[in-house]
C-alpha cells in the first residue's frame, strides 16, 4: 500500500498532534503515525505544567489539576512554599492528549494508531517518506516533509542517520495512585539519596484522593532500577507518604526524557524535529508538554508554508530560529543547575534548598520552569543578596 501527502507526522504525543492539527489548518495534507493502538495509551510524563502557559494554548481547566503549593524535601530540610492563587498544574495527559487529537482529527489530519515506522525513504540525503506497519497492513507513505515528533527516540532522525542516542537522560517510573488524603493543592519533590541516587522523587497530585508518585533517575550517572527505587519509597513510607494513608496504585507509567539541553540541528532537507526529539524538554522537573505543544504549532505552520519550496532546509531554518530565541538559553542555564543536582550528596541537598526558602512565588516559578534570563537572575541576587541567592547567580548564569 503506498500513499501520497504534503506531510507525515511520526508520533501521536503533544508535538506531534499540535504540528498536524496546525499543518492541516494551513491546508496541507497531513498523515500522523503513532506507534501505540491508542493516543495516550501509554503515559510517559507526570504532567507538571503551569496554567498560564496551558490557557494560552488553550488547554482549558477541565484537563489539568490546578497547584499554589510547593514543597521540597532533602534529608534534614523541608521547605514550603505558598501561593495565593494556583500557578502550576498536573494534567490529565490522557485527556489532554485526547482533546489534541480531536482537534488535529477535525483540522483534517488522518491519524493512525498502531503504526510503526520501521523504515524512511531518502534521495540524495533528502527524506522523501517513511514506511511503516499498519492495522491495515504495510504502508509506504511518500511525502515532502516528515515531521519527527517520535519522542526521546527520535526515530526519524536517528534512521536517517542525523542525530545519535541521547548520551544524558532521565528514566523515570510512577504510580498514578488512590490516596486516603492528599493536599490537591500542593507539589511536592523529595531530594537525596534515599530518594534517587541521581535525580529525585515525587507527589503530583491530580484530586485529594489521586496522586501520581514518582522517582526519577539521571542516565549516565545511576544505574539504578528507577522502579525498583519506587518500590522502596513506597514500602518505607518515606516523608510525605507517611501522611497520605492508604495508598493503592491504580497505573503504573514509565518513560524516558533528555536532559542534555536541545539538538543544535532540528531541520534538514524534508525534516523537522520537535518536541523530546529536539529535545525541547526542561531538564529541572522533566516537563515538556507546553513546549511540545507551542513548537509543535510552529512546526506545522512552518512546514506547511514549506512545501511549495519543497520543504528545503532553508525553507524550514524559521521554525528553527523561532524556538532558539525563545528557549534555547534557558534551557542550557536549565542543564547546568541539573547536571550540579545530580551529583549533590545528601548534606549537600539540605543546603541546597536553602536557596528556595526566601524566594517569593514568582521568583521560584521562574526559576523551577527554567525561566533564566540575565534580567530576572540580577533582580533576584539583589533582592537576595545572602550567600545562597549569589550562589545560585554563579551558577545559573557561568
Amino acid at each position: 500500500m503506498e500513499e501520497k501527502y504534503d506531510i507525515a507526522v511520526v508520533g501521536g504525543g503533544p508535538a506531534g498532534l499540535s504540528a498536524a492539527m496546525t499543518a492541516a489548518q494551513k491546508g496541507a495534507k497531513v498523515i500522523l503515525l503513532e506507534k501505540d493502538e491508542a493516543i495516550a495509551h501509554s503515559v510517559r510524563t507526570s504532567g507538571v505544567s503551569w496554567i498560564s502557559e496551558m490557557e494560552k494554548l488553550g488547554i482549558t481547566k477541565q484537563f489539568y489539576n490546578p497547584i499554589s503549593n510547593f514543597q521540597f524535601i532533602s534529608p534534614s530540610n523541608d521547605v514550603f512554599i505558598s501561593g495565593e492563587t494556583p500557578r502550576s498544574c498536573v494534567l490529565d495527559v490522557k485527556g489532554t492528549y485526547q482533546h489534541l487529537a480531536m482537534l488535529a482529527a477535525g483540522a483534517g489530519a488522518k491519524l493512525m494508531v498502531k503504526s510503526n515506522v520501521i523504515n524512511i525513504k531518502s534521495d540524495s540525503g533528502r527524506i522523501t517518506g517513511i514506511k511503516a506497519s499498519t492495522p491495515a497492513g504495510d504502508l509506504t507513505v511518500n511525502c515532502t516533509l516528515v515531521i519527527d515528533a517520535s519522542g526521546f527516540s527520535s526515530t526519524v532522525a536517528r534512521k536517517a542517520g542525523l542525530a545519535n542516542e541521547w548520551k544524558r537522560y532521565g528514566v523515570g517510573a510512577e504510580y498514578e495512585c488512590y490516596c486516603d488524603s492528599a493536599d490537591s493543592q500542593t507539589w511536592m519533590l523529595m531530594v537525596g539519596r534515599r530518594y534517587s541516587e541521581a535525580g529525585y522523587a515525587w507527589v503530583f497530585p491530580l484530586s485529594k484522593n489521586r496522586v501520581r508518585i514518582g522517582v526519577g533517575i539521571g542516565r549516565p550517572e545511576s544505574q539504578a532500577d528507577p522502579l525498583e527505587k519506587l518500590h522502596f519509597v513506597l514500602e518505607k513510607r518515606l516523608k510525605p507518604l507517611d501522611v497520605l494513608g492508604k495508598i493503592q496504585p491504580l497505573e503504573l507509567h514509565y518513560g524516558f526524557i533528555p536532559n542534555e539541553g536541545l539538538r543544535q540541528a532540528t531541520v534538514s532537507d524534508g525534516l523537522i524535529l520537535v518536541g523530546d526529539s529536539a529535545g525541547q524538554a526542561n531538564p529541572l522537573v522533566l516537563e515538556g508538554i507546553r513546549y511540545a505543544i507551542e513548537f509543535g504549532r510552529v512546526a506545522g505552520e512552518v512546514g506547511a508554508k514549506s512545501i511549495a519550496a519543497n520543504a528545503s532546509k532553508d525553507s524550514l531554518l524559521e521554525y528553527e530560529k523561532a524556538w532558539k530565541s525563545r528557549i534555547a538559553s534557558k534551557i542550557a542555564s536549565a542543564v547546568k543547575v541539573q547536571s550540579r543536582w545530580i551529583g549533590l550528596s545528601d548534606q549537600d541537598w539540605d543546603k541546597e534548598i536553602e536557596i528556595l526558602r526566601n524566594m517569593t512565588v514568582d521568583e521560584f516559578l521562574d526559576f523551577i520552569k527554567a525561566d533564566f534570563s540575565a534580567a530576572k537572575m540580577m533582580k533576584l541576587a539583589l533582592h537576595h543578596p545572602g550567600l545562597a541567592a549569589r550562589q545560585l547567580f554563579n551558577m545559573v548564569l557561568k
